[in-house]
Order: structure tokens, then C-alpha cells, then sequence
């Protein structure tokens, strides 16, 4: 039986957020692991997967009560795929089985006959499928799972030297008597979640993690990992290691920035998503109090995309009768029908676009320290909450502009028109599964990103930049014209493989040298990925929802094609503590490739090279980093490591991938 709220009364859910956390109480209980994952996202399930299948002991933490991440917690229920990988289903065994398991629960992939993927699908069947692939990893490989849903590491315990997480300390909330979990949206309970004291809404449990295993005599390899593998990359913000925000500098590295020098204020925008239901007879539609304020934000965009039908079909989750056939703006899809159950998430609509110091989500390492939260105790989660505030109304707000709304801010007049025929879906047991109908936790397009350790070829810390995987024609006139001739000429030997020397000592001309044509090869690679380049730019003024706002000038200009690349595991190592490994979205890549390097297929690999390397680690009494020190020379253990991640059939390449291949047309 599905449970609704009326969006009258949503405006009157939000408070004030309040103090820095109370000091830390003694833990009520401590936990052994291996592996520590923070984080419970596609990355993190794919960590605990792939050391369960090596029989090590993982604990995982995650603030929401689901699995899944993009798929479950975040509403993102559309995998999003390149259609030659997908072709081919070259992807690692673990998203294999998840692919295989969305069909079997339905006998289709497609339940929900959307267009913009292969699958979409309920959230909460997301989180139910992950839940039974570990127990099966579980026992299959005679690991053991211990999973703490509710849960948020508070603080770290590091060696005097710096280099070593020693344990971490974590607050599990619990639901009061009087109020179910998942009543109250992010911005009322997160920072609750981070205080130790019990409150009104949770009673806390605090809980402290350490090493299974002791130290082997005479060995200064780790005894246990701490995976970052969060949506904002809160494990190194908290454990203070080099780390980037939003946009970088421009350079022949990252010719397409928006910016001659870096703006950490402006990330890509993140999207509370919902779920609204076709109806046979119009409902009932409120105007939320605060609609006013974002109303004029909304727009479908373009031209092309400007018709409910098809925006209701591009996402949709459920499909129990097929509609009628129809097409618009060279899109084909079936009709929304009956009973039809859509999820959004769009960019002139629920996306919430901040780019100042006024409003931004994630702070940066200024503001954590302002606000003292990398004080002992201080720990709040590094998030503006009242941005969070801001973007679930926003996200209420456009449900109400969808169903009832006659403006349009990038089309004007006479574009929009109501549809009254659907209803908001809320309730604990509604798809996204909370009483207010938004998603548990936002979707997040960019967090933090670290800056590898200093390597071959990059001094200043390793990072996968733009030209290591865009396919853009950097013979434009614009580069040549943006770049200093330095950085030109840089830029172009860097693209040109075995005459780069020619080209730096002028030689051959940078407009005459031959560019490559495939991404970078990384002797390294753990893993890989294939997506394009995807911008949700943020806007220049604030609040993001102020008539007239636009989005940052030049920042889809690095939008666009990308070639199959690879993760490199010098993008997972971060400088200074040698037992932190990164997965997910916090890799080392610069803005533009974070663009790319985001979707599930991604998370999924990282997270498995996350889980084999540290396995591995262990079982060889070796830290990561020791792995890719010697780097460009030969790395054996490296190598042994490579091996066993594609045995067990997690692709370290994509096929044919070789300086001499220059052919990668097909790869769609």
C-alpha cells in the first residue's frame, strides 16, 4: 500500500541547522575488519564484493539504510552505458551479475521501457538485488560482511607519523519510537547524524573500527585498509590529504576549462530525484509555499526536448502496460500509460546548480577549517546543509512546474503546459522508499578529488586530466588562440605520441603533428570505463535559482566524446597515509574527466580493483604504493596483481588496447 504527502505540507518540514558536535563518548562496541568501506555506493559494494570473494573480513558503513548508491539511495535507477561496451558486456563480473539479476527479478532488464538506457528499474529492488550478491560473495568465498546502514565515520585515529589510519571512530543512528527512519529528509537529519548525544529524531550507537590482524614482525606494510568510497570524498577531507573542488586551471592539460585558474566553488550540480506515477484522471496538485521562489529555474531545455511524454518516458522506472507508440524531436518511446512510474532527474529541473562561496555544497578545505569541522569532534559531513535544504525544494518545486506549470525559462511563453493526469509518489513504501518522496541521499555528480603522489611524468601528484581521454579536435582554432604558444605547443606534442620531441623543440610544427587517437594507456590500469564527457554546469550567480541566472560560461565546452579509458591506480593512492585507498568519484581526475568518470560501470570497476588490490595487499604484506614507486620501471608485483584482477574477470583494457591501434571508431 503506497503512502502519500501532500506537497502543502512539505514546506513547513524544514528547520534551522544547528552547532558543532559535542566531544566524543567512549564506543559502545568495536568492531574488527580487514577492509573498512565508507561508503555503500556502486564503488563500495563493488570493494566489499570483490575482498569478500578473497575471504576477508569487510565492515561497510553508509549513511542511508540502502545499497546501491546511484541505483538505490541516490534514485539514479538508469544505468547508464556506451552502447559498443554494452554490445560487448565488457564489464567487470560483479556488474555482470547485477545486469543479470535486474533481469531475472523481472524477466526483463527493461522494466520500465525508458529510453535513455538498456535498464531502468525500482530503486529498492536496487538495494535488495546488492544485498543478496554479498551474502553470495559472502559465502562463496568464506569471507565475512558486516554492514552498518545508518552509519557515518565522526573521526580518525592516525599515527604520529602521519601515515597510518590506527581506527576510526563512527556514530549509528537509530530512529526514535515516535518516528520511522526515512521520515525526515537529508538537510533535517544529517547533521544530527555526526553528534554523538541521542536527540529527538535518533538514539546513537558509536561504534569503533580496527584492525582484524596484527602487524607481521619486522613488516611496515598495513594491516587493514580504509576504502574511501563515499559520494563527496569525506574520508580524505577528514583525514586532510591533497585533494581538488570543482573546476581546474587551464592548461595543455585541461585546454577546455572554463577558467584561467581553478574555482572550487563550482562542481557539477547534484539532483534530488523523485517518482511520480500516471494517473487515468487528473489529481489534485498544491503549489508548494516556496514554488515561487524557484519557478522561474524551470525549463525543458531545448527545442527538441520540450514535451512531457517524452521527458516522463526518459527516465521511467516501471512500465506495467505498454503505451501507444510516440515520437518527438527524432526520439522514439512508448507513451506514459496508467499506472506508469517515472523518476527525474533533469537538468533544468531537479538538478540544483550552485557555484559561489555562498552556496556551494561541499566545502571546501577553507571553509571546513573555518567552520571547525577538522577540529577533533568537528565532523559534520563537509556539506553546506542548507544547500541541501535549497535543492529539495527545488526538486518539490519542479514535480509541482511538471504537473502544473505555464512558464518555461529558456523557452518562453507558450511552451509549457499542465499535466495534471499524475501524482506525486510518497511513503515508505513508495520507490525511493522515505515518507517525503525524495531520494534518500542526492545524486552526486562530482565530490572531492584527490591529487595522486607525486609520479613519472607528473611532480606535483598524479591526475587523469582531460586529454587523456576526449576525443575533442584540438586543431580548433580556439586553443591555438586561448593557449600560450607554450602551452600549445604542449599540448600538441602531448597529443602526439612518438613525434612529441619533434614537436617541442619545433621540429614539426604543433599544427602539423599527428594526434592521437585513443586514450591514454596507463602502465598501471586496475580497471576501466567508458562514458562521455557530461556536464550539469553550475551557475554563475546566487542563489543558482535567480531570475534570468545562467550557467558558467564555457564549461560545456569539455563536454563531448570520450574513448574507452582506463583507471589507473595511481588515481586511487592519495598522498601522505599509506592505508587509505580511493574509490569511486574521489579518484584523481581533473573536472573535465571526472565528467566521464562517474557513471555505475565506472564505480563498479574502481570498486573492484579497490577490493582485489587491498586483498592482495595484505595476503603480500604490501602497501599499495609500492606497487607503482618504481614506476616506469618494472613493477612485478604490479603486474601479478593485473593478472589477478583479470582473471577473475575484471578488465584492466579495453580489447586491442595498444600504442599501435589508432582505430577507435567502433566504440560508440
Amino acid at each position: 500500500m503506497k503512502r502519500f504527502i501532500s506537497l502543502a505540507l512539505i514546506s513547513t518540514i524544514f528547520a534551522p541547522y544547528g552547532a558543532i558536535a559535542t566531544p566524543s563518548r567512549n564506543p559502545d562496541k568495536t568492531v574488527n575488519c580487514d577492509i573498512l568501506v565508507v561508503g555503500g555506493g556502486l564503488s563500495g559494494v563493488a570493494t566489499a564484493y570483490e575482498a569478500l570473494l578473497a575471504g576477508r573480513t569487510v565492515c561497510q558503513t553508509e549513511i542511508t539504510d540502502w545499497l546501491g548508491g546511484q541505483i538505490s539511495s541516490q534514485g539514479t535507477s538508469a544505468l547508464d552505458e556506451r552502447p559498443t561496451q554494452r554490445a560487448k558486456q565488457f564489464y567487470s563480473r560483479g556488474y555482470l551479475e547485477l545486469r543479470s539479476r535486474i533481469e531475472k527479478k523481472y524477466g526483463k532488464l527493461n522494466p520500465g521501457n525508458c529510453w535513455v538506457s538498456d535498464s531502468c528499474f525500482l530503486p529498492h529492488d536496487g538495494h535488495e538485488i546488492l544485498t543478496t550478491l554479498l551474502k553470495d560473495a559472502e559465502k562463496r568465498g568464506r569471507g565475512k560482511l558486516q554492514f552498518f546502514p545508518n552509519t557515518v565515520i565522526k573521526e580518525l585515529e592516525i599515527s604520529s607519523d602521519g601515515k597510518i589510519i590506527n581506527s576510526a571512530i563512527a556514530i549509528e543512528h537509530k530512529p526514535t519510537a515516535s518516528t520511522p527512519l526515512n521520515t525526515y529528509t537529508l538537510s533535517q537529519s544529517i547533521e544530527d547524524s555526526y553528534r554523538y548525544e541521542n536527540t529527538s529524531k535518533f538514539t546513537k550507537n558509536i561504534i569503533r573500527f580496527v584492525p582484524k590482524q596484527k602487524s607481521k614482525a619486522g613488516s611496515n606494510a598495513p594491516n587493514w585498509y580504509v576504502i574511501d568510497t563515499s559520494e563527496t570524498g569525506e574520508i580524505i577531507a577528514l583525514a586532510d590529504v591533497p585533494y581538488r573542488l570543482g573546476i581546474d586551471d587551464r592548461s595543455y592539460l585541461e585546454p577546455s576549462s572554463s577558467s584561467a585558474t581553478n574555482d572550487q566553488y563550482c562542481p557539477q550540480g547534484f539532483t534530488y530525484t523523485f517518482a511520480m506515477e500516471a494517473t487515468k484522471d487528473p489529481q489534485p496538485q498544491t503549489m508548494p509555499s516556496f514554488y515561487q521562489q524557484y519557478s522561474p529555474y524551470y525549463s525543458y531545455e531545448l527545442k527538441r526536448l520540450a514535451s512531457f511524454p517524452l521527458v516522463f518516458s526518459y527516465r521511467r522506472i516501471w512500465s506495467p502496460q505498454p503505451g501507444e507508440a510516440g515520437q518527438f524531436g527524432g526520439v522514439k518511446f512508448t507513451n506514459p500509460a496508467p499506472g506508469d512510474i517515472s523518476m527525474q532527474n533533469w537538468t533544468w529541473g531537479n538538478d540544483y546548480r550552485p557555484g559561489t562561496a555562498q552556496d556551494n555544497l561541499i566545502y571546501s578545505r577553507q571553509q571546513l577549517q573555518a567552520s571547525g569541522q577538522l577540529q577533533p569532534g568537528g565532523w559534520l559531513g563537509g556539506l553546506r546543509t542548507d544547500a541541501l535544504r535549497k535543492a529539495e525544494e527545488n526538486a518539490f518545486g519542479y514535480y509541482y512546474w511538471l504537473v502544473a506549470g505555464t512558464t518555461d525559462s529558456q523557452l518562453g511563453d507558450g511552451t509549457k503546459q499542465p499535466q495534471p493526469n499524475n501524482r506525486f509518489l510518497s511513503g515508505l513504501n513508495s520507490p525511493m522508499g522515505t515518507v517525503h518522496g525524495l531520494s534518500k541521499y542526492p545524486y552526486m555528480r562530482e565530490g572531492r578529488r584527490i591529487i595522486g603522489r607525486p609520479s613519472w611524468g607528473q611532480p606535483a601528484g598524479f591526475t587523469i586530466w582531460e586529454i587523456d581521454i576526449s576525443r575533442r579536435d584540438y586543431g580548433d582554432p580556439y586553443y591555438a588562440k586561448t593557449l600560450e604558444n607554450k602551452e600549445y605547443r604542449r599540448l600538441r606534442a602531448a597529443l602526439s605520441g612518438l613525434e612529441a620531441a619533434s614537436v617541442l623543440s619545433g621540429q614539426t610544427s604543433a599544427q602539423s603533428a599527428m594526434r592521437r587517437t585513443r586514450s591514454t594507456i596507463f602502465p598501471d590500469a586496475v580497471g576501466i570505463g567508458h562514458y562521455a564527457i557530461d556536464f550539469h554546469p553550475c551557475m554563475v550567480n546566487s542563489p543558482p535559482e535567480t531570475p534570468g541566472n545562467k550557467e558558467r560560461p564555457g564549461e560545456r565546452r569539455g563536454a563531448g566524446q570520450a574513448y574507452p579509458f582506463q583507471i589507473a591506480l595511481r588515481a586511487m593512492i592519495p598522498q601522505k597515509i599509506d592505508n587509505l585507498l580511493v574509490g569511486g568519484k574521489s579518484i584523481a581526475t581533473s573536472h573535465i574527466a571526472a565528467a566521464a568518470y562517474r557513471v555505475h560501470s565506472f564505480e563498479w570497476s574502481a570498486g573492484a580493483a579497490a577490493g582485489t588490490i587491498t586483498a592482495f595487499a595484505l595476503k603480500n604484506a604490501i602497501a599499495p604504493y609500492q606497487l607503482v614507486d618504481n614506476l616506469p620501471q618494472p613493477e612485478p608485483q604490479l603486474q601479478a596483481v593485473k593478472r589477478l584482477l583479470q582473471q577473475n574477470g575484471n578488465p584492466t583494457a579495453f580489447p586491442d588496447t595498444s600504442i599501435f591501434n589508432q582505430n577507435w571508431e567502433d566504440w560508440k
